[in-house]
């Protein structure tokens, strides 16, 4: 197993059942029942400095799940350009998230999951099945969209374990 594989794997595990369609909305509405309870002065919290700010987690979640969606996209349209990474913590460092109302991130994040469900769901399987390359390795769009789903259980659990507790 590459590294890249041992790193996507751990999202992958995280996917409790083979209808990752639906574990995405599943895991959509946990997210929105955790940030829709918090205050605005909560959603500024971090549990230790130098860590995210529950706002910030929330924007990374976004800009995460509209990269693999472009991803996806694109490999979906049997399109074989090379694609890169990105550099998420620089990413955070320039979102802008603290500045923003806790009430447009979270429109922003049932937008944009709203959108990565529709485009999972309307893609047949032959697109699902397609393989495209990110940072030199292969990857089927169909992982993409459950590595979307573990990618966010994963900061659910975080927020769950290390935020939370603490509010």
């Amino acid at each position: 197993m590459t590294e890249f594989e041992k790193y996507i794997q751990r999202y992958l595990d995280l996917v409790p059942s083979e209808h990752w369609i639906e574990e995405m909305k599943m895991a959509s509405d946990e997210t929105l029942q955790i940030y829709e309870s918090l205050s605005e002065e909560q959603s500024n919290f971090a549990y230790a400095e130098g860590k995210w700010s529950l706002k910030t987690l929330l924007q990374h979640l976004i800009d995460t799940e509209k990269v693999f969606a472009y991803r996806a996209l694109r490999f979906s349209r049997k399109d074989q350009s090379l694609v890169s990474g990105f550099d998420e913590e620089a990413w955070a460092d320039n979102s802008y998230a603290d500045s923003r109302t806790l009430k447009s991130l979270i429109k922003e994040f049932k937008l944009t999951r709203k959108l990565s469900v529709k485009f999972f769901k309307n893609l047949p399987e032959e697109a699902l099945q397609l393989i495209g390359i990110v940072n030199g390795n292969d990857i089927k769009v169909e992982t993409i969209g459950k590595l979307t789903v573990g990618h966010n259980i994963h900061h659910l659990n975080i927020i769950k374990q290390r935020y939370l507790p603490n509010l």
